[in-house]
């Protein structure tokens, strides 16, 4: 069982588990999950060897923090120092997590030795346009957010993210599902945690990162996701790509086996570094 501590970052007390001895990997989560979104790649990574770490982020969770200003790289250094002091990890990020590991990677790049970016955000990357069809997707989401209604939109969310923006609704059942309903449900009556710090454009600075890289992207995600993940994998001097079939933005709850893989195969390619 991963063990669990606190670690304090600003006023924030994060919550933070972790499994196994070794190099760390630190796990960073989607904006809309929590930690539990890692739980069976943190259980492969462990027995392969190396220290598996997953924390929630402000305003996910069993983090406790009070709003204010706040860096999240700087929270996420802190885990690393907790936890592995003086140890460069491979950072694992989905979506909003990608966008943190990839601003630490360009601030701090002796402290990552790896990076695997999940349909990820880039800071600075351009703003999509939608086709009619997925542009009422967003204004109902929009609408949802007006309405304060959080219900409705972790439905709108688990049906746009989960199941994908070129998928039926209602296709990721079971387990995978509720899950996602329970980690962004309890994150849409959180309150907020305030604004970030970390405002520095990605986009334009991808060639700047030395660490290997390791991009995987479902198919079934937004047509502008995966081409930005595309163009990280192409931008990035050390990278690849892994597309995952049939898999939305969440493909580490919907193919735990395929994402797992992919972080088991970019942990080989810094071993010998």
């Amino acid at each position: 069982m991963p063990s669990f501590s606190r670690v304090s970052s600003g006023q924030a007390d994060l919550a933070v588990h972790a499994a196994g001895d070794g190099d760390p990997v630190l796990f960073l989560h989607a904006a809309i999950c929590d930690h539990r979104m890692w739980l069976a790649q943190m259980a492969a990574v462990s027995r392969a060897g190396y220290r598996a770490i997953a924390y929630d982020r402000r305003g996910h969770g069993e983090t406790r923090a009070v709003s204010e200003p706040h860096s999240p790289v700087a929270d996420a250094l802190a885990v690393l120092d907790a936890l592995a002091p003086g140890r460069p990890a491979v950072l694992v990020g989905c979506s909003q997590g990608g966008c943190i590991a990839l601003d630490a990677a360009l601030r701090h790049p002796a402290r990552v030795r790896g990076l695997v970016l999940i349909d990820n955000s880039v800071a600075g990357a351009p703003e999509p346009t939608h086709p009619p069809e997925r542009q009422a997707l967003a204004d109902a989401l929009a609408a949802a957010r007006r309405a304060g209604d959080p219900d409705r939109l972790n439905a709108l969310l688990a049906r746009v993210f989960l199941d994908g923006a070129l998928a039926p609704e209602g296709r990721v059942t079971g387990p995978a599902r509720a899950l996602f309903l329970d980690m962004n449900g309890r994150i849409l009556r959180a309150p907020p945690a305030g604004d970030s710090l970390d405002t520095d454009a990605a986009y334009d600075r991808l060639d700047r990162i030395a660490a290997p890289t390791h991009v995987i992207v479902g198919d079934l995600d937004y047509p502008h996701i995966q081409e930005r993940c595309r163009h990280v994998a192409a931008t990035v001097p050390d990278a690849t790509l892994q597309i995952v079939q049939g898999a939305a933005h969440l493909p580490s709850l919907e193919q735990p086996e395929a994402v797992t893989r992919g972080i088991l195969e970019l942990l080989a390619r810094t071993r010998t570094r």
